[in-house]
């Protein structure tokens, strides 16, 4: 499974890369793949590679849902309630292209 993890801009580092700082602490980020970024701006990153530029709402909801993770790795079940309210009760559904169509 590969997981990305939200990091925030903090300083450019010459050509290409950026320090960033996130839920595991600071790193210096690859940016080619997003180009420069200024401080402040959030990334999705996966293996020292900026993936995507993100809002920080988005980046967000990716740490609540990393979180979730993490605490129903520790046997707290009750965090997966917590953190996908919106998923808890409701019937999933196919996408209109997926569903069976009467003929």
């Amino acid at each position: 499974m590969c997981l990305g993890i939200p990091m925030q801009v903090i300083e450019p580092h010459g050509e290409g890369a950026a320090w960033c700082v996130g839920r595991d602490g600071r790193a210096l980020i690859d940016m080619a793949l997003v180009g420069a970024q200024a401080p402040g701006t959030w990334l999705l990153t996966f293996v020292g590679a900026a993936r995507e530029v993100m809002t920080p709402e988005s980046a967000a909801r990716v740490d609540a849902a990393l979180d979730a993770l993490a605490a129903v790795l520790q046997g707290d079940g009750a965090a997966i309630d917590a953190a996908f309210a919106d998923l808890v009760g409701r019937e999933p559904q196919l996408p209109e292209h997926l569903r069976h169509k009467e003929t």
